[in-house]
């Protein structure tokens, strides 16, 4: 038992272990964008350059009236050719073709928001630093590398707004140990210059996610706003019940 129990202390301490010595790239925070325009035009990003291998069939093309598009809106910005309003948000791309192309399928994004938070960040910190570290990598299949998924197999979507850019690494000794040598990432270098500058880049990034995390969860306004309701009727429950205590023992006191 007492052998157990080290090993399961031994396993949480691993991912901290791990980000201590370089072996995760560090998350940045994302913005929280929770306005309704940041999610709309976060909507048509996905739309355009998300929906084109991913799916997102949890969500359907109606719901997004809840982040303040008409239908008339969603017809003619969002929808594709052969879409309806009440269709989800399916990729044409069929799982089989994703992985003979790309080596796997790409996975569904209805809620990888919520599915990719650990202890290193929120879901939405690591899709926004990801999708902000692609450089170029001619080693790779697709010519695209990223620093907090190495040798992933997605192509970098986004490249015509980013830009193209190499990354810049460099040999140090490990702190751990002297003898061995840690490549270590010391930069980017742009290559050639995106249709949107590096702020420019990071806000659609920012709205992008966004839009993801509300896709992750859409009533969680409502449940928040609802939780502060129900916190507030115990608290008033609470009060009201003490001194319904106190009235009911006074007599036997």
């Amino acid at each position: 038992m007492k052998l157990l129990k080290k090993l399961i202390a031994a396993l949480a301490l691993l991912p901290a272990l791990a980000l201590a010595a370089g072996g995760e790239f560090p998350l940045d925070h994302a913005p929280e964008r929770s306005d309704l325009s940041s999610m709309q035009h976060g909507a048509k990003l996905f739309v355009n350059y998300c929906l084109n291998c991913h799916s997102a069939s949890s969500m359907r093309y109606n719901r997004l009236k809840d982040i303040g598009l008409t239908e008339e809106q969603i017809k003619n910005n969002l929808l594709f050719t052969s879409d309806k309003v009440g269709d989800l948000m399916k990729s044409a791309m069929s799982q089989r073709d994703g992985a003979q192309w790309f080596g796997a399928a790409p996975p569904d994004l209805s809620v990888i928001a919520r599915a990719k938070a650990s202890g290193a960040g929120t879901g939405s910190d690591w899709i926004y630093t990801y999708l902000r570290t692609y450089y170029k990598d001619e080693t790779r299949p697709t010519g695209w590398n990223n620093l907090v998924y190495p040798n992933v197999a997605m192509p970098h979507a986004l490249w015509e707004l980013q830009g193209v850019r190499t990354a810049k690494f460099v040999d140090e000794k490990d702190p751990h140990d002297p003898s061995k040598t840690v490549h270590k990432f010391a930069g980017f270098e742009q290559v050639k210059p995106g249709a949107l500058s590096t702020l420019e880049y990071d806000t659609a990034v920012a709205n992008l996610v966004s839009y993801m995390n509300w896709m992750a969860e859409p009533v969680q306004t409502k449940r928040r706003q609802l939780g502060v309701w129900v916190l507030l009727f115990l608290g008033v429950f609470l009060v009201i019940v003490w001194r319904l205590n106190a009235a009911y023992w006074k007599d036997v006191k």
